[in-house]
């Protein structure tokens, strides 16, 4: 992984060296998509933290919530402490308070952020290291890689959840020991006091997965698509149009990786086993349509499976979001997104993109396995997410 940081820059303002590592690391696709990862300083007894809405890659001043430190410290040493409650209390915390020029609400993550205890923290998620915990012996391999001073963290969910874990299993721990923080299935935490030397942690950290990734696997991806029935794609984008109640456009993704990726035997088998990361969810939902000849009784199987996805993993206290697919493989041809403006379809076709290339990698490592349903789940449907659709 190529290290962006230029160090021909005379940076001597904390938050202003914070914006710059930052972007960079949001420049890396593979290291951060859409919103995804988040960075913090901690400055005169604030948490300057990544604010909701704002994308690493550009993010300005501005774009970080000033938290009061000692708040989110205390909150993390709480038994219990639901989603809603922590937004409303991390918001309430905010030094900036000024309604006309309000400041972002804190990333999720920002209690995360309060007690590790080093000035600079980054946190990305990192493509090469969360697919090769993607894969049955994940974890071992991600220990055998990085060795003890590497604190490794089983997924759970994040926010509140999370930084109470992290925070009940590092009481005893030396912070200053520690090359970083891998969450299994999720991503990446370095830190120090020093901007240049957590970002350098990071690429360092990604750079060895990237290593070991290009060792055990070969990139042989080859073929052309078949040729569709005229007309095939504009039912199914009619199809899916009717079912999620609006336009949608359809886009074709035809590489070689994609079209493997379709062609693999057991292809629905291995997509129901979860997202490159659980943040993608939200986007593209837990698995994908197959696409065979017939289109709707292919989209018919798919939305009995999402309603019974939801029937499982739900209680009578959330809605169900609507039961169209946002992407669909087709065996031979490749894979299709389905969004409703521009600005989805791009992000989409990235995550997409990017959960190919995981899943055709964790596949040659062993196999791919990444969340149970009801991880994906509880992120998919999650508190702050359907309170917005009570409303």
């Amino acid at each position: 992984m190529k290290n962006l940081f230029d160090t021909t820059k005379n940076i001597t303002d904390d938050l202003e060296m914070r914006v710059y590592t930052s972007q960079i690391l949001g420049q890396d696709s593979n290291l951060v998509l859409h919103g995804g990862g988040n960075t913090s300083v901690k400055i005169d007894n604030t948490l300057y933290v990544k604010g909701s809405g704002w994308n690493l890659d550009t993010i300005e001043k501005e774009g970080f919530s000033p938290v009061d430190l000692d708040v989110l410290i205390e909150m993390a040493s709480r038994d219990e402490l639901s989603d809603t409650q922590m937004v409303k209390e991390q918001r309430a915390a905010l030094r900036n308070q000024d309604l006309s020029n309000p400041s972002p609400s804190p990333s999720i993550e920002a209690i995360l952020h309060a007690i590790i205890p080093f000035k600079f923290v980054d946190h990305t998620h990192a493509d090469a290291v969360v697919t090769i915990s993607n894969t049955p012996n994940g974890k071992k391999l991600i220990q055998d890689l990085y060795g003890e001073n590497m604190l490794i963290i089983d997924y759970v969910m994040p926010g509140f959840i999370l930084a109470k874990k992290i925070f009940d299993e590092t009481r005893d721990v030396d912070f200053s020991t520690l090359d970083g923080i891998i969450l299994l299935n999720h991503g990446v935490f370095t830190f120090d006091d020093d901007a240049k030397v957590a970002y350098d942690k990071m690429i360092n950290i990604v750079t060895l997965a990237e290593e070991f990734i290009a060792s055990n696997t070969t990139k042989s991806y080859h073929g052309n698509p078949k040729i569709l029935e005229e007309g095939f794609l504009d039912q199914l984008q009619q199809e899916v149009a009717n079912l999620r109640g609006c336009n949608v456009l359809l886009t074709s993704i035809t590489t070689p990786q994609a079209i493997t990726f379709s062609n693999i035997e057991n292809i629905k088998e291995i997509v129901h086993r979860g997202g490159l990361t659980p943040e993608h969810v939200i986007r593209i939902k837990p698995f994908p349509a197959i696409i065979y000849q017939d289109i709707n009784t292919s989209l018919k199987q798919f939305t009995n499976e999402y309603m019974n996805y939801f029937k499982n993993n739900s209680n009578t206290e959330h809605i169900m979001l609507d039961i169209a697919p946002k992407y669909a493989i087709i065996p031979g041809y490749g894979v299709v997104i389905f969004a409703k403006d521009e600005k989805e379809q791009k992000v989409s076709t990235d995550i997409v993109t990017h959960t190919i290339c995981a899943i055709l990698t964790a596949e040659q490592l062993e196999s791919w396995t990444s969340l149970k349903a009801s991880d994906l789940f509880e992120m998919e449907y999650w508190e702050l997410e359907q309170a917005k659709l009570k409303k």
